[in-house]
């Protein structure tokens, strides 16, 4: 019989948290723990722990997670039309001057956003320091390998499209955003709504839990009291132009009904997939995802009406 203690000495020794990466509050034993995070007692946002190593995180966005090939073949061009929608509506609310897309991808808002007269920057996770500024300008690259506090000059709107949930400091980064926006500036965040009835149904398996990538699990009414206390004017508030407010439903119930049912790898391409899926496994993925189509959007409506939807969109000016 092997021991507990010698059980462990093959293994690599779990780094719990010790902090709130949203407020700096440290963990106390009484924090509410989860499934792969802690709940902050004091501000109600989650902290992956395990924290993950850079290794690990550059592990996680490897491969499948973006493929040079694209991810959902030609739900691609479903996404390129969203974020064409996204582009009109930022460069109607925001006043003149360039937009700065924090986590841009493959730069689908970007190039909307240029494509409608708008100097735009993408920027993306960055591996290595970052010595030279990113600064607002018509010419050079769409999309920037940096991190926010690199970022000078001033802009006209920031957004953050399901990419603040990635930051290893969000309340640090938003603060700076806010920083270098000029008086009157958008700023726009969409992400996982960590207060959502979805969210608390499903726990760990909630499609938007995401770990070990989504580093915060922030409720809606957090952010929107941040956002006031750093003197921003929150101007709208709304828990269906996040996107994914039903597919969190979807993939949950799909998910619920057999562990081998996978809806998300189901509609991504192969390179895309997290793990293979056979033809027999995605047919029967997607053929459930339809069956229960109806009842994911009504539960999403439910909770959106009750403004607890599983993603939450904030537009907020300086």
């Amino acid at each position: 019989m092997v021991s507990a203690v010698g059980a462990r000495l093959d293994q690599k020794p779990v780094k719990e948290a010790r902090r709130c990466a949203w407020c700096g509050r440290s963990f106390a034993v009484t924090d509410e723990r989860g499934p792969g995070w802690i709940v902050c007692s004091g501000c109600g946002v989650g902290t992956t722990s395990p924290w993950p190593s850079s290794a690990e995180l550059d592990a996680a966005y490897a491969g499948a997670y973006r493929p040079s090939g694209g991810r959902f073949g030609p739900g691609d061009r479903l996404l390129a039309f969203t974020r064409a929608r996204l582009a009109r509506r930022v460069d109607r609310r925001a006043p003149d001057g360039p937009v700065l897309d924090v986590g841009a991808g493959e730069g689908v808002l970007v190039g909307a956003l240029r494509g409608r007269g708008r100097m735009a920057i993408g920027l993306e996770r960055a591996v290595g320091p970052v010595t030279a500024p990113v600064q607002p300008r018509a010419e050079g690259p769409l999309i920037v390998a940096a991190e926010l506090d690199s970022v000078t000059g001033s802009w006209a709107a920031i957004v953050f499209w399901h990419s603040l949930e990635h930051l290893d400091a969000p309340a640090a980064a938003l603060r700076r955003a806010v920083g270098v926006l000029r008086p009157g500036g958008l700023l726009v965040l969409a992400l996982p709504n960590a207060d959502s009835l979805q969210a608390n149904w499903f726990g760990a398996r909630w499609f938007a839990r995401d770990l070990p990538r989504h580093l915060t699990h922030i409720p809606a009414p957090e952010l929107v009291r941040w956002l006031r206390s750093e003197g921003m004017r929150v101007e709208r508030v709304s828990y269906v132009r996040g996107g994914q407010w039903v597919f969190g439903w979807l993939a949950g119930l799909v998910g619920a009904l057999s562990s081998r049912l996978d809806l998300y790898d189901a509609i991504r391409t192969p390179a895309a997939r997290s793990r293979p899926l056979g033809i027999g496994g995605r047919l029967a993925s997607l053929t459930a995802g339809l069956l229960l189509w109806p009842v994911a959007l009504l539960l999403g409506l439910m909770e959106a009406s009750l403004r607890r939807g599983g993603t939450v969109y904030i537009e907020a000016r300086r």
